[in-house]
């Protein structure tokens, strides 16, 4: 049998059709799916998702989410999925620069929500410039 990966964001499907090999940015790490896979529902993090498709490794940056396992088929539900060619370095690198100044003046009074979402748009541009600046092979 074949891996089905499904890759979908509250705007569009982005992804479905049978990988080799996946890896996930878990919340406690990183997961390796092969086929065969036992089942499982795990959070994701902002990070990269690596898959395997007619040999060659395809990586997209996403944000936060959720990932369904079964035996033959890997579903990922995100806020963000895109390649490095969809990834503007500059306008990333801006929004970088306003989340970490917001979040350090926010005052003791803080709200935890909006502190949550400023951690959150961090580690969104985190993954998208690492993903950007990673070395071409």
């Amino acid at each position: 049998m074949a891996l089905h990966l499904q890759i979908v964001t509250p705007e569009k499907k982005i992804f479905s059709d049978t990988v080799g090999n996946v890896y996930l940015p878990g919340a406690d790490g990183e997961l390796g799916i092969l086929d065969g896979h036992a089942a499982l529902v795990t959070a994701l993090k902002p990070g990269e998702l690596r898959y395997e498709k007619n040999g060659k490794t395809e990586v997209l940056a996403v944000g936060g989410g959720f990932a369904e396992v079964t035996e033959h088929h890997v579903s990922v539900l995100t806020d963000m999925a895109m390649g490095e060619d969809q990834i503007d370095e500059s306008k990333v690198e801006e929004a970088l620069k306003r989340a970490e100044e917001q979040l350090k003046n926010i005052g003791h009074d803080h709200d935890a929500e909006e502190v949550a979402h400023l951690q959150a748009m961090i580690a969104k541009s985190m993954a998208q410039l690492h993903l950007k600046r990673r070395p071409k092979h």
